[in-house]
């Protein structure tokens, strides 16, 4: 199994093939309609299940970009992992949200 590199606040977080499926899937989900997709994406990202490896800076990513459109639950689940991150790990985790959001705003336009 090849492992694919994520950025993550305590150096490079690995994630397996089943992970990079699992975000396919829930960006999919996203694609089509589903915002509960973005805050299942934190969701995992912040238990470590579904074959992704616990990061915080990518769940709170995923819990900010789910929040931002209104799913309340992922605002609740963002305060809560950012009470175990460092202020540098929640400045990174908002770029990563705003990068990712400015580039859906690109494809849209």
């Amino acid at each position: 199994m090849q492992l694919k590199a994520i950025e993550g606040g305590a150096g490079r977080i690995e994630q397996g093939d089943e992970a990079l499926v699992t975000i396919a899937e829930y960006l999919n989900e996203y694609a089509k309609g589903s915002i509960d997709a973005l805050y299942d994406l934190g969701v995992a990202f912040s238990t470590g299940s579904h074959g992704c490896t616990t990061d915080m800076i990518e769940a709170h990513k995923w819990f900010n970009i789910a929040a931002s459109k209104g799913h309340e639950e992922a605002a609740w689940c963002r305060a809560d992992v950012s009470d175990e991150m460092t202020a540098r790990e929640i400045a990174e985790a908002q770029r990563r949200a705003r990068e990712w959001l400015s580039e859906g705003a690109r494809k849209v336009a």
